[in-house]
């Protein structure tokens, strides 16, 4: 019996090995490490956007060591001469790509990943919410079910293995002629009691796993307290940033005129849309409707181009907010900081209702300013700066200058 008691001991240690391998491996979702650090810039298709398709992409790095310096700090990278990483770079107009803090494991996953073109689902249309809708940083929503699974097999693997351990007994005690005394019936309740009672080791790791789920999945949900990630509203006139910022290529600027000598992105008056709509009066989707509702606010009659005195303001619903404690300016970072809108704002130009795509944490602003450089080239703003920061001795040639090292980790710079 010692030898049977040993056997179970090895296939249950070896089965949570199991467990906590599989458990890592499911963290590690490709499509979610995509959609976060990647999305913006690239798509999982021969689709170039910022920067270029991912479809394919181990074909064109077949030294895997480099695709994972490159991705994991490309400005390092191009210091190297290598001819293919600076022919990229000098592709796509000498954007630098921002250093991704990945471990090697998640960059080879989003690679192997994207290098198929991805797998992931087309996104919901978000067209008909009205509310926020709150997307907490947890894994794949897949994973709780896939580890319940296991924990069944698990408990069917043990109640099979008991009885094997019953009738062997029952095989040799009957080998041996030992008569052995019939335990009194037990309910239920007491059973469990019973092997609760004589397995307190097992009790106490399950037990201990099941306090970290829960505590992992209370600090899950304090994390999404407030965070509006994908929140899409309906707004009052339906406007297609697919249609105009990327089938017909308008500036962001042009709208948002604002954005680079103000703090705020102002939304744009009925008036800059008219720049367009007092000749152009019905539009490929939604015909004459929608740009009526424009007409009916300005109180303006396309066929005789005149203006009434009856206009009323449209009702726009505000889509990214911050903390009134909270200090951004935009002009800052577009114009000084030279940050493109995607960045922060996604690939607003494939989005037909647009919805936050950033978390706008504080979290988020940090990690941003501590890997994010000082926009030296070409840019006056900071051309005194680079002179002290290119003759500070305790600087090497080579070091990275990031916003971090400007005050940007400051508490008094965005609360005040």
């Amino acid at each position: 019996m010692p030898q049977i008691r040993t056997s179970i001991h090895k296939i249950l240690v070896i089965l949570f090995t199991i467990l906590l391998t599989n458990t890592t491996s499911f963290s590690q979702d490709a499509a979610k490490i995509f959609k976060g650090n990647c999305a913006s810039c690239h798509k999982p298709t021969a689709v170039k956007l910022i920067g270029p398709g991912l479809l394919g992409v181990k074909s064109r790095w077949p030294d895997q060591t480099k695709l994972i310096a490159w991705v994991r700090n490309s400005t390092e990278f191009l210091k190297t001469g290598d001819p293919y990483a600076t022919k990229l770079y000098n592709d796509y107009g000498q954007s630098v790509m921002p250093a991704q803090n990945l471990t090697d494991a998640e960059i080879i996953a989003v690679m192997d990943w994207a290098d198929k073109g991805g797998d992931a689902p087309p996104p919901p249309d978000t067209a008909g919410v009205v509310g926020p809708t709150v997307i907490p940083p947890t894994d794949s929503s897949n994973t709780l079910y896939i580890l319940l699974g296991i924990g069944v097999l698990l408990t069917v693997l043990i109640l099979v293995l008991s009885t094997v351990k019953k009738s062997l007994e029952a095989l040799l005690n009957d080998k041996r002629g030992i008569v052995v005394v019939p335990k009194p019936e037990r309910t239920l309740g007491q059973r469990f009691r019973y092997w609760v009672s004589n397995n307190k080791k097992i009790v106490a790791i399950i037990g201990l796993f099941a306090v970290i789920w829960v505590l992992k999945q209370g600090w899950d949900g304090l994390l999404g307290v407030g965070v509006y990630t994908n929140y899409a509203p309906e707004q009052p006139i339906k406007f297609s940033h697919k249609l105009h910022a990327g089938e017909n290529q308008i500036a962001c600027v042009y709208c948002h005129s604002g954005v680079e000598k103000s703090k705020h992105a102002n939304i744009p008056s009925a008036n800059v849309c008219m720049n367009c709509h007092a000749y152009i009066q019905e539009g490929p989707i939604d015909g004459k409707e929608e740009i009526g509702k424009i007409y009916a606010a300005l109180d303006y009659n396309p066929e005789t181009r005149k203006y009434g005195t009856n206009q009323k303001p449209i009702e726009w619903i505000r889509v990214h907010s911050l903390p009134d404690h909270a200090y951004f300016n935009h002009s800052q970072h577009v114009k000084v900081g030279k940050i493109e809108c995607t960045q922060c704002h996604g690939p607003v130009d494939s989005m037909e209702v647009v919805k936050q795509y950033s978390p706008l944490t504080m979290g988020w602003c940090i990690n941003c300013h501590r890997e994010t450089e000082v926009a030296f080239k070409d840019n006056k703003y900071y051309e005194d700066l680079h002179k002290k920061f290119v003759e500070d001795p305790k600087y090497k040639k080579g070091d990275k200058f990031t916003i971090a090292k400007l005050g940007g980790l400051e508490c008094s710079k965005c609360h005040y």
